[in-house]
Formats: structure tokens, C-alpha cells, sequence
């Protein structure tokens, strides 16, 4: 079947929330905005990635993929999918290693690896060696906007689907003592059994995060998140040789070469790659060094194509089960008894509701092999 990629589109959706906006004191309220990327190839077979920027820049990154992306895919055989990669990273090095030219190089890549997968009549986690056949998922979306009672009744509504382990936030809008309240009140609502997660949203300089932190040990979380902003190293790692906890972090850094503090000072045990900041081709990568040096994956959100990566590597954590978008998908990844199975569809096994693309669409364009 010949897979030369002929088409590429993409539409640029803007969806009202399906309940209140998230009250992380983070996002714009206003409402969801995705880029949906198609690859149509000269046998049929097409592929789709997608784009969740959360803060903005949809436009921005529909251009990226206008100017310096489209003209780069156009001939190409879809199933290059390392080769392409390589293209679009040097090629837009000057202005990239990070940012819109890597998000966009991440849409690429997740949509040629559907191709992969359907073109060879498997799911991802089969094409790249099974490892296991479910993976445990954590509910996230405890904000600290609800306050003290809406994150525990948040957090009760993710224990009683069957999930084991919560995630709720500290900082930005609170100061940390009535955190360090909030994590207690958490754990005393949710007893000893439960897994509670908690993210900072690099929202504490290291100090305070020490500071903090040692509070927050007595209440037996599981990690504490992106204590200090993602430049920090140092910070970094400070706070994980002062406290016992976790300290967990990696999802705003793009590729396994912004995160090659984390491999050579190793004291960060969980790493949370996002597939928007690289793809899958390099969250693979960044799994293979982390296990090298004893290091688990937990990726950032997005966990509808991240059960295909953690099912099929040694050192998969956690899965970050945010239940926002369930409202957009023919066939929505929810977690059963605590646990996520990838499916057995060929490809990542996604596909957008058809009345999303058509009565959501604000934008996109077209670009065609001549």
C-alpha cells in the first residue's frame, strides 16, 4: 500500500466546556481550543494527531504548521516516521527546540504513528512490543479554585470510580500554610489507602517549596509536582534532598534534551513527558534513558494516547486520567477499577465525535501534493 503522504489538514476547534471551566487559577475560562492535524496518504490510509495548548496560541500554531511544517511532509512516505522527525527538529532549530515548532512536530508525529499502526493492522502498544495489559490511572482535576471541600468532594468522585490515587493542587491562589491545610484535610477525608498526588504548577520558589514541603511529608503524599519553575534544576534539586516525598516533574520541558539535568543529577524518580512536547517517537526515547537510570514515566495528561507508550515500556508509573475531554471522543479512554487497557483498535484508536469537527471549527487550512 503506498503510504506518500498527498494532503494534510487541519482544524482549529473552539469548545464550550462540557461543565465548569477548571478552576486551576492556571487556564483561560473561556473554553477548549484543539488543532486537529489529518494525513491523508496516496492509499487511503489517513492519520490524525491533535494539539491541546491549554493558554492560548491556536492561530499561532496553525501557522507553524502552514509555513514550516506542511512543505517538509508533502511526498514524503508516512512510514519515515524517526526520518521525519529528524526533518522537522533541524529544520526548524533556529527557531525551535521547544515551544510552537515542537508542538507541531508533535501533532506530526502522533498522526504518522496512526498511519504506522493501521497501516500494519495493529494498536501502538502492540506495534511497539507489549508490555503489559493496563496501567493504573490517577483522577487529576482536584483544583485548588474549588477549594478545601470541592477538592475533596472532587476527590471522592475519582475514588468512586475505582481509582486508587487522586491529584490535587497547592499554590498560585493560596498561600502555602492553607495548602499544607487542604493536603491534610485530603488525607484525612480519604484515609491511608488512597495515593495523593500533589502539584505545585512550579508555582513555589525552592525555599518555600522546602519549606512546605516538610509539612506535606507528614501527610504521606505520593509526590509532590513541579515544585519551582521548570529552569530550577538546582531547586529542584534542593527540594528533593530535603524532604521524603517524591519530587516529580518534566511535563513543561520539551524533548529528553531539556530533561538531561534529570538524567545526570538523578534524584527526581518519576519524570511526566507530555506527547505534545515531542511526540510519541520521543517520549519513547525519553522512557528508554529514564529506565537506564532507574527512573519511572508518568506522562502528562493527554492520557487517551499515553496508555499505548506506557503499556509498552518496563517502567510505566502512573497514568493522569483528566476527565475534560471525555465529552469529545467516539470512544472516551475511562478508567475501570483503577485501571486504563489500551485499545485494540489499529493506530492510537481515536477519533473525534464527526459533530465536534463540523459545529467547533473556527479555522485550518489545506495543503495538497501538486
Amino acid at each position: 500500500m503506498d503510504t506518500t503522504i498527498t494532503a494534510l489538514r487541519t482544524t482549529l476547534l473552539r469548545i464550550p466546556w462540557a461543565g465548569e471551566p477548571p478552576a486551576n487559577g492556571i487556564m483561560p475560562p473561556a473554553a477548549r481550543e484543539l488543532l486537529v492535524l489529518e494525513i491523508q496518504t496516496r492509499g487511503g490510509i489517513a492519520g490524525m494527531g491533535y494539539l491541546q495548548p491549554l493558554a492560548g496560541g491556536l492561530e499561532t500554531l496553525d501557522a507553524c504548521m502552514r509555513e514550516m511544517i506542511a512543505p517538509k511532509l508533502l511526498g514524503r512516505d508516512a512510514t519515515e516516521v524517526e526520518g521525519i522527525w529528524q526533518t522537522l527538529w533541524k529544520s526548524t532549530y533556529w527557531l525551535g527546540r521547544a515551544g510552537v515548532a515542537v508542538f507541531c512536530l508533535s501533532a506530526v508525529d502522533i498522526a504518522l504513528w496512526d498511519i504506522v499502526g493501521k497501516r500494519a493492522g495493529l494498536p501502538l502498544y502492540r506495534l511497539w512490543g507489549k508490555c503489559r495489559d493496563e496501567v493504573p490511572a490517577y483522577g487529576s482535576g482536584c483544583w485548588r479554585g474549588l477549594g478545601r471541600e470541592g477538592m475533596i468532594a472532587r476527590a471522592r468522585h475519582f475514588t468512586e470510580m475505582g481509582l486508587k490515587a487522586i491529584k490535587m493542587q497547592v499554590a498560585h491562589i493560596r498561600p502555602w500554610r492553607e495548602d499544607v491545610r487542604n493536603v491534610h484535610a485530603m488525607r484525612e477525608a480519604l484515609g491511608p489507602e488512597i495515593e495523593i498526588m500533589v502539584d505545585v504548577n512550579m508555582g513555589w520558589t525552592a525555599d518555600t517549596a522546602i519549606q512546605a514541603g516538610r509539612y506535606l511529608d507528614e501527610a504521606d503524599i505520593y509526590w509532590l509536582e513541579e515544585p519551582v519553575v521548570c529552569e530550577d534544576f538546582s531547586g529542584y534539586r534542593r527540594v528533593a534532598e530535603a524532604l521524603r516525598t517524591r519530587v516529580v516533574g518534566g511535563e513543561s520541558h520539551f524533548t529528553r534534551f531539556d530533561m538531561r539535568p534529570f538524567f545526570e543529577h538523578p534524584l527526581t524518580p518519576i519524570l511526566q513527558p507530555d506527547p505534545m512536547r515531542g511526540g510519541l517517537t520521543e517520549m519513547r526515547k525519553i522512557a528508554a534513558v529514564a529506565e537506564t537510570w532507574g527512573i519511572q514515566i508518568a506522562p502528562h495528561c493527554f492520557h487517551e494516547l499515553a496508555v499505548h507508550v506506557l503499556a509498552s515500556i518496563p517502567n510505566a508509573n502512573y497514568l493522569e486520567y483528566m476527565d475534560w475531554n471525555d465529552d469529545l471522543w467516539v470512544h472516551p479512554a475511562i478508567p475501570v477499577n483503577g485501571v486504563l487497557r489500551p485499545p485494540e483498535r489499529p493506530g492510537h484508536g481515536l477519533l473525534f465525535k464527526p459533530g465536534i469537527l463540523r459545529d467547533c471549527r473556527v479555522g485550518g487550512f489545506e495543503a495538497k501534493q501538486h
